[in-house]
């Protein structure tokens, strides 16, 4: 196993200290080996008894190795040297981070914006495979990615079924429908494994042993760390960083995740999944910030935020500020820690760690506007390149600057906004740069999610957990759009109706969301990142002063 270390401050160390004991005499650890699902009280044992799969994920997915290596060698055989992964939440981010961190390419398609589909579908299609990933095939993003590309397969003169992989839940519908189509592999994952915690099964290997990651050496380190957490001694780091995300008093809920030379790359944005859907419920839960290591959230000294460091596994001395951890290890032992962290955070807080209650509220409402086809909303005032669309805490705002302004007074002492940005995250990546900014500028928290990914992931906490949040939705208009084959609506419709769909979720549960469309895609872009950016200067200057 790789190098596994951790060391807190302030508060962080005062929750281990604090609930150590009970941890221990409880044999938490040892029963959450065990498949205890007893563990997170009466309302959660049906849902966790079906669940606790995830802890010998390591151990089952051996057998898997060889058929995954065997067709990977039968696949760059025949030219293929290039995989596309469609997936969404726990079956795309996962691989991602594998991938990156073992520098082997994936193109990873978690996105329903046409320009990002068409990008996907225009890259070197005839060496290409695509794994497609979803436990029950029900998933409208992987279903309508499939659709598109077996198209765009036979218009090329490709044999599509000998180029689409599958990987669900055994007797899901797209099994049964995968193996009658004569799909060129169909891949089981334990039925008994949630998504978020699916890194181990079938959703994490298949995409990256295909694409050329060493699967084995990944099973067998996580196989080592799996040994050390099933043990219930004062030693045990998972039950250190569970009492840290789960059992401060009072309770940090923000918990920034900062890169800090770990290697790992993307991870942050794995554990931000796998925390805010699995803790995000009943009004509580912790909301983790992606962040770099000198962001303002991590300096800001907030009585609400926690900030864990991830650090280099050969860091001799890291110099942690009050109420911080730092944490060290390899891919696969840290996804075996934070996994068994959060759901030992989830009995600290008293919720089930393996539900999701309020994520199909944004697609059912998706659903209902893809069959309706309403006119769109009309927009309080267009300023330039960006209509703007909010509530009537907009008062008197007639630029989108002043409506940013006026979003950004509506967050509390204890808010955090949320940045959400459904186009397409591979060709505006530097959009990012706006978290940092608006952080400066708000002085809280700033979440950022490319749409419709993040609601598999923190979309969860945006419902289900306090009610703090704040809303900034930034869309955007297309050149071009896409039919989706055999589907009444085109992708262009439908990454509209997942935001829309958001949105008024979020507003019937009373949270401010301010909608900014952008007419012209690229220069909305700039002139929303000139708004935010001079929004950041006059902040610096007002401090200064």
């Amino acid at each position: 196993m790789s190098t596994l270390s951790y060391d807190a401050t302030g508060a962080a160390r005062q929750a281990l200290e604090q609930h150590l004991p009970a941890l221990l005499e409880d044999r938490v650890a040892t029963r959450i080996f065990a498949k205890d699902h007893t563990l997170w009280g009466l309302d959660a044992e049906q849902e966790s008894a079906i669940r606790l799969g995830w802890v010998e994920a390591a151990t089952v997915s051996q057998p898997l190795v060889g058929d995954i290596l065997e067709l990977r060698d039968a696949l760059k055989a025949e030219g293929v040297k290039r995989i596309v992964l469609c997936g969404m939440g726990g079956s795309s981010l996962a691989p991602e981070v594998i991938a990156g961190t073992a520098g082997v390419e994936l193109t990873v398609l978690d996105s329903t914006d046409p320009e990002q589909v068409g990008a996907a579908l225009m890259d070197r299609l005839a060496e290409t495979a695509i794994v497609v990933s979803s436990k029950s095939g029900s998933t409208v993003e992987t279903d309508s990615q499939r659709r598109i590309f077996e198209q765009a397969f036979t218009d090329a003169g490709v044999d599509a079924k000998s180029r689409i992989i599958i990987v669900t839940d055994p007797g899901s519908p797209l099994d049964k429908a995968s193996r009658e189509a004569g799909y060129r592999a169909v891949f089981n994952a334990d039925p008994n494994v949630g998504g978020r915690f699916s890194a181990l099964t079938a959703f994490g290997l298949v995409p990256c042993g295909l694409a050329g990651v060493d699967i084995q050496a990944f099973l067998d380190e996580a196989e080592e760390a799996a040994e050390v957490l099933n043990e219930d001694a004062p030693e045990n780091i998972g039950l250190a960083l569970g009492t840290a995300l789960g059992g401060t008093n009072p309770l940090r809920n923000k918990i920034v995740i900062a890169e800090d030379g770990s290697g790992i790359v993307g991870f942050a944005d794995w554990a931000e999944q796998l925390i805010a859907e699995s803790t995000g419920k009943l009004g509580t839960g912790v909301l983790p910030v992606v962040a770099g290591p000198s962001a303002p959230e991590v300096t800001s000294g907030a009585a609400d935020v926690l900030v864990v460091r991830l650090v280099a596994a050969d860091t001799d001395d890291v110099q942690l500020g009050e109420n911080e951890v730092a944490i060290a290890g390899g891919l696969a032992t840290q996804m075996m820690v934070w996994e068994f962290a959060t759901v030992v955070a989830g009995r600290l807080l008293g919720i089930n760690p393996y539900d999701q209650p309020d994520v199909e509220a944004a697609k059912v409402a998706a659903r209902g506007l893809l069959d309706a086809q309403p006119e769109p909303t009309p927009a309080n005032f267009i300023d330039g390149a960006i209509e703007v669309r909010g509530g009537d805490w907009l008062g008197d705002a007639a630029t989108a600057s002043a409506a940013v302004s006026a979003l950004l007074s509506q967050l509390a002492d204890d808010s955090y906004l949320s940045v959400q940005a459904y186009f397409d995250r591979l060709a505006y990546a530097p959009f990012e740069d706006v978290r940092d900014q608006l952080a400066a500028v708000s002085g809280r928290p700033v979440t950022f999610g490319w749409g419709p990914r993040f609601l598999h992931s923190t979309g969860q906490f945006h419902k289900g957990g306090p009610a703090i949040g704040v809303f900034l939705q930034v869309t955007a208009s297309s050149a071009t759009d896409l039919s989706i084959p055999e589907r009444p609506f085109t992708f262009g419709e439908l990454i509209s109706a997942q935001a829309t769909g958001d949105a008024q979720v979020l507003s019937e549960h009373g949270r401010p969301v301010l909608r900014l469309h952008l007419t012209d895609r690229a220069a909305g872009v700039k002139q929303l990142q000139d708004i935010i950016s001079a929004l950041a200067g006059q902040a610096a200057s007002h401090t200064e002063s």
